[in-house]
């Protein structure tokens, strides 16, 4: 229990920088605020514990969680034991992969009654060979102890169901949202249009997938701005220049007021290998744009093939091209199509439904928790 008599629940997030895990954890924290006292902790440096400040909840820094696999992982599970010995949560909701492990792991060490795990994007779906096996192998092994996983998508709950990371007893569909009336809403009116493409420049985002996409198209057809950083910045940076798409496009880097990017945009792009359920697509769509994205993971579930926006096949940037040619040359097309996808969006992923569908789940899991348990 928290100083003033509220249960006290602890999310864990593996690090504090920008991406889907970490805005689903700010976009929940001001409504748990005013039942729980909430701690958040993460690792190194990014705008989630200003946020977590801001809706109300304490911020805890780590030191051992990080992304990679390695004998630190050790010293992350003890110091997540110790931090929940001490704060004495009756709940613990993880998010990603490395948090979602060695959090549920050090939860029932700490005897915490209730263990959530969101699942982003199943791990093993988004890496190959040895560290795909070693992921499926830990979320199998550690589904027995997990009262429930929430999943962003019905996509990445048929994939958990299937690998056996998750039980379809214990398991809850909740998509991710935004704040719809608080975007800004798009002018739509570049000329030339300019396409904004948002995410971490991994392998999993496949930037040079769409640098090859845009390579083919007219120049001087388009603008485009490339949002993010990460491992690829160099051979991204590389491949633009190769192409010869200097003038044309720019790496912008991480860029803190994105609403104010995506307002000045035309036409969103995701051109992703893997994805849950993305929250950069919920924003463009919000913000009255078309998108168009690889229809991977949970992304047809946000973007209506031909309403909102249109989906391609994963890595082919000849497919990838021709959607963006035929939106970039149809503005008509492009603002009915962002119209389409705003009025979806405030329907289906608004954020008072994402946050009490929380709040219900939590409740009724803390219900049937042993009497016992509860601290």
């Amino acid at each position: 229990m928290g100083s003033d008599g509220r249960p006290r629940i602890v999310l864990l997030v593996t690090l504090a920088g920008v991406g889907g895990a970490q805005s689903y954890v700010a976009a929940l924290v001001p409504a748990l605020a005013e039942r729980f006292d909430v701690v958040v902790a993460a690792h190194g440096d990014g705008p989630l514990p200003e946020a977590v400040l801001a809706g109300g909840a304490r911020y805890v820094a780590l030191r051992h969680v990080r992304r990679a696999v390695g004998p630190r992982d050790v010293l992350g599970l003890i110091e997540l034991v110790v931090l929940l010995r001490r704060e004495r949560p009756v709940v613990v909701h993880a998010n990603s992969s490395k948090a979602g492990i060695l959090g549920r792991l050090a939860a029932v060490v700490a005897r915490v009654p209730v263990r959530i795990f969101t699942a982003h994007g199943w791990a093993f779906g988004a890496h190959t060979g040895v560290a795909a096996a070693l992921y499926r192998w830990a979320d199998r092994a550690i589904a027995p102890l997990t009262t429930a996983v929430v999943c962003v998508a019905e996509s990445e709950r048929r994939a958990g169901t299937a690998a056996r990371t998750c039980r379809p007893a214990r398991t809850w569909v909740i998509h991710n949202a935004v704040d719809v009336a608080g975007q800004r809403r798009a002018g739509l009116r570049g000329d030339p249009p300019q396409v904004v493409w948002v995410g971490r420049l991994a392998a999993p985002k496949d930037p040079l997938t769409l640098v090859d996409a845009l390579a083919s198209l007219p120049r001087g057809s388009f603008r485009a701005l490339l949002v993010g950083d990460g491992p690829l910045c160099d051979e991204v940076a590389a491949a633009v220049q190769g192409a010869g798409l200097g003038e044309s496009v720019t790496m912008a880097g991480e860029v803190r007021d994105l609403a104010s990017v995506l307002a000045d945009a035309d036409l969103f792009v995701l051109a992703s290998g893997s994805e849950g359920f993305p929250i950069s697509v919920l924003e463009a769509m919000a913000t009255g744009l078309p998108v168009v994205a690889s229809d991977v993971g949970g992304v047809a579930e946000a973007v209506v093939d031909g309403e909102t926006g249109l989906l391609v096949p994963p890595g082919d940037a000849t497919s990838l091209a021709g959607a963006l040619s035929a939106l970039l040359h149809d503005p008509t097309r492009r603002r009915a199509m962002g119209t389409a996808g705003r009025a979806r969006a405030a329907a289906r992923f608004d954020l008072p439904g994402f946050r009490a569908a929380h709040l219900a789940l939590y409740e009724g899991l803390l219900a049937a928790a042993p009497k016992r348990s509860r601290r």
